[in-house]
Protein backbone atom coordinates (compact mmCIF):
# COMPACT_ATOMS: atom_id res chain seq x y z
CA UNK A 1 0.00 0.00 0.00
CA UNK A 2 1.52 3.39 -0.97
CA UNK A 3 2.32 5.64 1.87
CA UNK A 4 0.22 8.75 2.49
CA UNK A 5 1.83 12.16 2.62
CA UNK A 6 1.35 12.65 6.38
CA UNK A 7 2.32 9.25 7.79
CA UNK A 8 4.43 10.70 10.59
CA UNK A 9 1.23 12.14 12.14
CA UNK A 10 -0.58 8.80 12.05
CA UNK A 11 -0.67 8.01 15.79
CA UNK A 12 -1.51 11.62 16.67
CA UNK A 13 -4.39 11.72 14.18
CA UNK A 14 -5.65 8.33 15.35
CA UNK A 15 -5.76 9.58 18.94
CA UNK A 16 -7.57 12.72 17.78
CA UNK A 17 -10.15 10.68 15.85
CA UNK A 18 -10.83 8.29 18.72
CA UNK A 19 -11.14 11.06 21.32
CA UNK A 20 -13.37 13.26 19.17
CA UNK A 21 -15.64 10.65 17.59
CA UNK A 22 -16.15 8.05 20.32
CA UNK A 23 -17.39 7.82 23.89
CA UNK A 24 -19.43 5.35 25.97
CA UNK A 25 -22.40 5.70 23.62
CA UNK A 26 -20.69 6.28 20.26
CA UNK A 27 -18.46 3.84 18.42
CA UNK A 28 -16.40 3.70 15.26
CA UNK A 29 -15.61 0.75 12.97
CA UNK A 30 -12.29 -0.15 11.40
CA UNK A 31 -13.37 1.02 7.90
CA UNK A 32 -14.52 4.31 9.45
CA UNK A 33 -11.14 4.70 11.18
CA UNK A 34 -9.34 4.11 7.88
CA UNK A 35 -11.58 6.63 6.09
CA UNK A 36 -11.00 9.20 8.83
CA UNK A 37 -7.22 8.75 8.55
CA UNK A 38 -7.54 9.00 4.77
CA UNK A 39 -9.12 12.43 5.18
CA UNK A 40 -5.74 13.50 6.64
CA UNK A 41 -3.92 11.81 3.70
CA UNK A 42 -2.74 9.00 5.94
CA UNK A 43 -2.92 5.41 4.74
CA UNK A 44 -2.75 2.30 6.93
CA UNK A 45 -3.73 -1.34 6.89
CA UNK A 46 -5.83 -2.99 9.58
CA UNK A 47 -2.91 -4.76 11.22
CA UNK A 48 -0.94 -1.56 11.79
CA UNK A 49 -4.05 0.20 13.15
CA UNK A 50 -4.63 -2.66 15.62
CA UNK A 51 -1.09 -2.09 16.90
CA UNK A 52 -1.60 1.69 16.97
CA UNK A 53 -4.77 1.31 19.06
CA UNK A 54 -2.75 -0.71 21.57
CA UNK A 55 0.00 1.94 21.50
CA UNK A 56 -2.55 4.60 22.44
CA UNK A 57 -2.74 3.01 25.89
CA UNK A 58 0.88 4.12 26.41
CA UNK A 59 -0.43 7.66 25.91
CA UNK A 60 -3.15 7.13 28.50
CA UNK A 61 -5.92 6.60 25.93
CA UNK A 62 -7.60 3.25 26.57
CA UNK A 63 -9.56 1.93 23.57
CA UNK A 64 -11.94 -1.01 23.76
CA UNK A 65 -13.25 -3.08 20.85
CA UNK A 66 -16.59 -4.89 21.04
CA UNK A 67 -17.91 -7.42 18.51
CA UNK A 68 -21.17 -6.29 16.88
CA UNK A 69 -22.33 -8.71 14.21
CA UNK A 70 -19.38 -9.49 11.95
CA UNK A 71 -17.52 -6.29 12.86
CA UNK A 72 -15.75 -4.76 15.82
CA UNK A 73 -16.81 -1.38 17.15
CA UNK A 74 -14.14 0.70 18.90
CA UNK A 75 -14.44 3.49 21.48
CA UNK A 76 -12.42 5.28 24.15
CA UNK A 77 -13.29 3.98 27.62
CA UNK A 78 -11.31 6.32 29.88
CA UNK A 79 -10.41 10.00 29.79
CA UNK A 80 -8.64 12.51 32.01
CA UNK A 81 -12.02 14.04 32.94
CA UNK A 82 -15.49 12.54 33.24
CA UNK A 83 -18.41 14.49 31.79
CA UNK A 84 -19.92 15.37 35.22
CA UNK A 85 -16.53 16.75 36.32
CA UNK A 86 -16.32 18.96 33.24
CA UNK A 87 -19.86 20.20 33.80
CA UNK A 88 -18.81 21.31 37.29
CA UNK A 89 -15.80 23.16 35.84
CA UNK A 90 -17.98 24.81 33.19
CA UNK A 91 -20.46 25.95 35.82
CA UNK A 92 -17.62 27.35 37.94
CA UNK A 93 -16.22 29.28 34.98
CA UNK A 94 -19.61 30.57 33.94
CA UNK A 95 -20.54 31.72 37.45
CA UNK A 96 -17.22 33.48 38.08
CA UNK A 97 -17.69 37.22 37.78
CA UNK A 98 -13.97 37.87 37.46
CA UNK A 99 -13.77 35.83 34.23
CA UNK A 100 -14.98 37.86 31.25
CA UNK A 101 -17.66 36.53 28.91
CA UNK A 102 -15.18 36.17 26.05
CA UNK A 103 -12.63 34.33 28.17
CA UNK A 104 -15.35 32.14 29.70
CA UNK A 105 -16.36 30.95 26.24
CA UNK A 106 -12.73 30.39 25.24
CA UNK A 107 -12.04 28.29 28.36
CA UNK A 108 -15.20 26.25 27.83
CA UNK A 109 -14.21 25.53 24.23
CA UNK A 110 -10.90 24.18 25.54
CA UNK A 111 -12.72 21.98 28.03
CA UNK A 112 -14.86 20.63 25.20
CA UNK A 113 -11.68 19.14 23.72
CA UNK A 114 -11.55 16.80 26.72
CA UNK A 115 -14.66 14.91 25.56
CA UNK A 116 -16.13 13.62 22.31
CA UNK A 117 -17.94 15.96 19.93
CA UNK A 118 -21.22 14.44 21.11
CA UNK A 119 -20.58 15.10 24.80
CA UNK A 120 -19.19 18.56 23.94
CA UNK A 121 -22.71 19.53 22.89
CA UNK A 122 -23.86 18.80 26.44
CA UNK A 123 -21.20 21.16 27.76
CA UNK A 124 -22.15 23.80 25.22
CA UNK A 125 -25.71 23.84 26.51
CA UNK A 126 -24.27 24.71 29.93
CA UNK A 127 -22.81 27.94 28.53
CA UNK A 128 -26.21 29.58 28.38
CA UNK A 129 -27.38 28.61 31.86
CA UNK A 130 -26.17 31.80 33.53
CA UNK A 131 -26.85 35.43 32.82
CA UNK A 132 -24.59 36.65 35.59
CA UNK A 133 -22.78 39.98 35.28
CA UNK A 134 -19.17 39.46 34.24
CA UNK A 135 -16.12 41.65 34.66
CA UNK A 136 -15.05 43.77 31.69
CA UNK A 137 -11.33 43.68 32.46
CA UNK A 138 -9.71 41.29 29.98
CA UNK A 139 -6.25 41.69 31.55
CA UNK A 140 -7.19 39.94 34.81
CA UNK A 141 -5.42 36.70 33.82
CA UNK A 142 -2.11 38.50 33.33
CA UNK A 143 -2.66 40.40 36.57
CA UNK A 144 -3.16 37.16 38.51
CA UNK A 145 -0.06 35.70 36.88
CA UNK A 146 1.97 38.79 37.77
CA UNK A 147 0.80 38.60 41.39
CA UNK A 148 1.78 34.92 41.65
CA UNK A 149 5.19 35.68 40.11
CA UNK A 150 5.80 38.48 42.61
CA UNK A 151 4.83 36.24 45.53
CA UNK A 152 7.12 33.51 44.20
CA UNK A 153 10.04 35.94 43.84
CA UNK A 154 9.28 37.72 47.14
CA UNK A 155 8.85 41.12 45.47
CA UNK A 156 6.44 44.02 45.82
CA UNK A 157 4.14 45.04 42.98
CA UNK A 158 3.14 48.41 41.53
CA UNK A 159 -0.25 49.07 39.97
CA UNK A 160 -2.97 51.63 39.44
CA UNK A 161 -6.45 51.12 40.81
CA UNK A 162 -9.71 52.26 39.24
CA UNK A 163 -13.40 52.67 39.96
CA UNK A 164 -16.42 53.34 37.74
CA UNK A 165 -17.87 56.85 37.71
CA UNK A 166 -21.46 57.90 36.97
CA UNK A 167 -20.61 58.23 33.27
CA UNK A 168 -19.69 54.53 33.26
CA UNK A 169 -16.06 55.48 32.69
CA UNK A 170 -13.00 53.96 34.30
CA UNK A 171 -11.62 56.50 36.75
CA UNK A 172 -8.24 56.03 38.41
CA UNK A 173 -8.29 56.19 42.21
CA UNK A 174 -6.32 58.94 43.98
CA UNK A 175 -5.57 60.74 40.72
CA UNK A 176 -3.79 57.76 39.17
CA UNK A 177 -1.19 57.36 41.91
CA UNK A 178 0.80 54.15 41.70
CA UNK A 179 0.12 51.74 44.57
CA UNK A 180 3.22 49.97 45.93
CA UNK A 181 2.09 46.85 47.81
CA UNK A 182 3.58 43.58 49.11
CA UNK A 183 1.32 40.78 47.80
CA UNK A 184 0.83 37.79 50.09
CA UNK A 185 -2.17 35.93 48.73
CA UNK A 186 -5.30 35.79 46.59
CA UNK A 187 -8.81 35.35 47.90
CA UNK A 188 -12.09 34.59 46.14
CA UNK A 189 -15.04 36.09 48.02
CA UNK A 190 -18.59 37.03 47.06
CA UNK A 191 -17.90 36.11 43.40
CA UNK A 192 -14.90 38.48 43.23
CA UNK A 193 -11.14 37.89 43.21
CA UNK A 194 -9.02 39.87 45.68
CA UNK A 195 -5.30 40.36 46.19
CA UNK A 196 -4.44 40.56 49.88
CA UNK A 197 -1.25 42.45 50.62
CA UNK A 198 0.65 44.64 53.05
CA UNK A 199 0.67 48.42 52.62
CA UNK A 200 3.95 49.61 54.15
CA UNK A 201 2.90 53.27 54.20
CA UNK A 202 -0.31 52.53 56.10
CA UNK A 203 1.34 49.80 58.16
CA UNK A 204 -1.53 47.33 57.71
CA UNK A 205 -3.02 44.56 55.61
CA UNK A 206 -5.30 45.65 52.75
CA UNK A 207 -7.13 43.94 49.91
CA UNK A 208 -7.79 44.96 46.31
CA UNK A 209 -10.21 43.74 43.64
CA UNK A 210 -7.97 42.06 41.04
CA UNK A 211 -10.20 43.08 38.12
CA UNK A 212 -9.78 46.75 39.13
CA UNK A 213 -5.97 46.64 39.10
CA UNK A 214 -4.27 48.15 36.04
CA UNK A 215 -0.73 48.35 34.63
CA UNK A 216 0.70 45.93 37.17
CA UNK A 217 4.46 45.43 37.33
CA UNK A 218 6.92 43.76 39.66
CA UNK A 219 9.01 46.04 41.86
CA UNK A 220 12.68 45.62 42.70
CA UNK A 221 11.85 45.95 46.38
CA UNK A 222 11.53 42.88 48.63
CA UNK A 223 8.10 42.26 50.15
CA UNK A 224 7.32 43.53 53.62
CA UNK A 225 4.76 42.55 56.24
CA UNK A 226 5.82 38.95 56.72
CA UNK A 227 5.28 39.18 60.48
CA UNK A 228 1.67 40.28 59.90
CA UNK A 229 0.92 37.42 57.52
CA UNK A 230 2.46 34.80 59.78
CA UNK A 231 -0.42 35.54 62.11
CA UNK A 232 -3.03 35.78 59.34
CA UNK A 233 -5.33 32.91 58.38
CA UNK A 234 -6.51 33.83 54.86
CA UNK A 235 -9.75 31.85 55.20
CA UNK A 236 -10.48 33.52 58.54
CA UNK A 237 -9.66 36.93 57.09
CA UNK A 238 -12.18 36.45 54.28
CA UNK A 239 -14.82 35.10 56.67
CA UNK A 240 -14.52 38.13 58.95
CA UNK A 241 -14.69 40.67 56.09
CA UNK A 242 -18.22 41.06 54.79
CA UNK A 243 -18.01 41.66 51.05
CA UNK A 244 -14.29 42.26 51.72
CA UNK A 245 -15.12 45.66 53.24
CA UNK A 246 -12.73 46.87 55.91
CA UNK A 247 -13.51 47.79 59.50
CA UNK A 248 -12.15 47.29 63.01
CA UNK A 249 -11.99 43.62 63.95
CA UNK A 250 -14.12 42.94 67.00
CA UNK A 251 -15.83 40.04 68.77
CA UNK A 252 -19.55 40.65 68.38
CA UNK A 253 -22.20 38.86 70.45
CA UNK A 254 -25.44 38.01 68.65
CA UNK A 255 -28.82 36.79 69.85
CA UNK A 256 -30.14 34.53 67.10
CA UNK A 257 -33.37 32.66 66.42
CA UNK A 258 -32.85 28.90 66.30
CA UNK A 259 -34.08 28.83 62.70
CA UNK A 260 -30.91 30.66 61.61
CA UNK A 261 -28.40 28.20 63.07
CA UNK A 262 -27.56 27.05 59.54
CA UNK A 263 -27.01 30.64 58.38
CA UNK A 264 -24.50 31.22 61.18
CA UNK A 265 -22.67 27.96 60.51
CA UNK A 266 -22.55 28.61 56.76
CA UNK A 267 -21.05 32.06 57.36
CA UNK A 268 -18.72 31.44 60.31
CA UNK A 269 -18.04 27.69 60.22
CA UNK A 270 -18.89 24.74 62.43
CA UNK A 271 -16.39 25.71 65.13
CA UNK A 272 -18.56 28.54 66.49
CA UNK A 273 -20.22 27.92 69.85
CA UNK A 274 -24.03 28.19 69.85
CA UNK A 275 -25.13 28.81 73.43
CA UNK A 276 -28.86 28.30 74.20
CA UNK A 277 -30.49 31.51 75.50
CA UNK A 278 -34.06 30.19 75.72
CA UNK A 279 -36.03 27.53 73.87
CA UNK A 280 -36.21 29.67 70.71
CA UNK A 281 -32.87 31.50 70.68
CA UNK A 282 -29.13 31.04 71.11
CA UNK A 283 -26.23 33.45 71.51
CA UNK A 284 -23.01 33.28 69.53
CA UNK A 285 -19.75 35.24 69.56
CA UNK A 286 -18.30 35.99 66.12
CA UNK A 287 -15.09 37.75 65.11
CA UNK A 288 -15.84 40.22 62.29
CA UNK A 289 -14.63 43.44 60.73
CA UNK A 290 -17.40 45.79 61.86
CA UNK A 291 -18.41 47.72 58.74
CA UNK A 292 -21.54 49.08 57.07
CA UNK A 293 -21.61 45.87 55.08
CA UNK A 294 -21.75 43.82 58.29
CA UNK A 295 -24.53 46.03 59.66
CA UNK A 296 -26.44 45.57 56.42
CA UNK A 297 -26.09 41.79 56.70
CA UNK A 298 -27.52 41.87 60.24
CA UNK A 299 -30.41 44.10 59.12
CA UNK A 300 -31.15 41.77 56.19
CA UNK A 301 -31.81 38.94 58.67
CA UNK A 302 -34.62 40.96 60.26
CA UNK A 303 -35.97 40.30 63.73
CA UNK A 304 -34.27 36.91 63.88
CA UNK A 305 -30.86 38.39 64.77
CA UNK A 306 -29.92 41.11 67.27
CA UNK A 307 -26.53 42.52 68.24
CA UNK A 308 -26.27 42.43 72.04
CA UNK A 309 -22.62 43.28 72.56
CA UNK A 310 -20.29 44.99 72.86
CA UNK A 311 -22.04 48.29 73.60
CA UNK A 312 -19.92 50.18 71.05
CA UNK A 313 -21.19 47.94 68.22
CA UNK A 314 -24.78 48.15 69.52
CA UNK A 315 -24.41 51.94 69.39
CA UNK A 316 -23.07 51.71 65.82
CA UNK A 317 -26.15 49.72 64.82
CA UNK A 318 -28.45 52.28 66.48
CA UNK A 319 -26.67 55.05 64.57
CA UNK A 320 -27.08 53.10 61.32
CA UNK A 321 -30.81 52.71 62.03
CA UNK A 322 -31.12 56.45 62.73
CA UNK A 323 -29.32 57.17 59.47
CA UNK A 324 -31.68 54.91 57.54
CA UNK A 325 -34.74 56.48 59.16
CA UNK A 326 -33.50 59.94 58.24
CA UNK A 327 -32.64 58.83 54.71
CA UNK A 328 -36.13 57.45 54.12
CA UNK A 329 -37.97 60.14 56.07
CA UNK A 330 -39.33 57.85 58.79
Amino acid sequence: MPKGTHQKFKLYRLAEIMLECTDEDHYITMPEIMDALGAYEITADRRSIYQDLRDLEELGIEVEGEPVGNRYHYHVVSRSFELPELKLLVDAIQSSRFITERKSNALIRKLEKQVSKYEAQKLQRQVYVSGRIKTMNESIYYTVDAIHNAISENKKIKFQYYQWNVKKEMELRHGGVCYHISPWGLSWDNENYYMVGYDSDAGKIKHYRVDKMLHISMSDEVREGKEHFKKLDMAEYTKKSFGMFGGEEQTVRLLVDNSLAGVMIDRFGKDILLIPADKNHFTVNVNVHVSGQFMGWIISLGENVKIIGPDTVVDQMKEEIRRLKKQYGC
